[in-house]
């Protein structure tokens, strides 16, 4: 379910020189999820019921996702899954670095929209996949600056950042959990909002994002990135 927080244009847009989703601020339900690990099955690491599948924002400028994602919580962190369909493993061609597929994952722990420059408490992870063998992809996770900061969110323990890639029927999956100690700010006792922005590339699709995307600095301006709402 997208709730349109704010319109932020007072007049119906007809031109399509800027993605529709620019001229919204959007909220997206982020439902608790007391146990989110798996049990019993080594591709995934986490498991996110159908209610914490986020909207396909690229719906509303008519070009099909490719890429469904879905996103829970608990007070011990956020789970992140993304499923890339419509391609075979033998169209996932590695580039020089001999990576098939990278995300992109921003968030906001205090979901600041009103600042145009990173805080301490926004978070930029970068996750690159490659081939390990079988059906596993390699996943290597790591924590970069952004851009322009008034300052940087402090490092996050390797230990409290996990993923795990694997190929799926029709393309590849991609399970994302985040401790609470990952995040700095991370509290839902006293704030139930947190920014979120992400960008899902492969070798042979343009790239997938959340809500705007290329035409704006999304991975440095968290007043472009969208509102996730942690609800019980």
């Amino acid at each position: 379910m997208i709730e349109i927080v704010r319109n932020i244009r007072t007049r119906r847009v007809s031109t399509k020189l800027l993605p529709q989703s620019f001229w919204f601020q959007l909220a997206f339900r982020c439902p608790r999820v007391d146990r989110m690990d798996v049990e019993g099955d080594e591709s995934r690491l986490v498991a996110l019921p159908d209610s914490c599948r986020l909207p396909a924002v690229a719906d509303l400028d008519g070009t099909p996702p490719w890429v469904d994602v879905w996103a829970g919580w608990n007070p011990r962190g956020l789970g992140l899954c993304f499923h890339a369909r419509g391609v075979h493993k033998d169209q996932l061609t590695p580039g020089k670095s001999g990576v098939v597929a990278s995300v992109v994952v921003l968030i906001d722990t205090r979901d600041t929209r009103d600042l145009s420059r990173a805080s301490r408490h926004c978070h930029r992870f970068m996750v690159e996949m490659g081939f390990k063998g079988g059906r596993v992809l390699e996943a290597r996770v790591v924590q970069k600056p952004i851009a322009r900061a008034t300052s940087d969110a402090p490092i996050a323990p390797r230990d409290k950042t996990t993923a795990r890639g694997w190929l799926a029927e029709g393309g590849w999956r991609l399970d994302l959990l985040f401790q609470a100690e990952a995040l700095h700010g991370f509290d839902p006792e006293t704030n139930r909002r947190l920014g979120l922005a992400y960008r899902v590339s492969d070798q042979i699709r343009d790239d997938q994002y959340l809500a705007v995307g290329r035409e704006f600095p999304v991975e440095e301006n968290p007043s472009l990135w969208s509102t996730l709402e942690l609800v019980d």
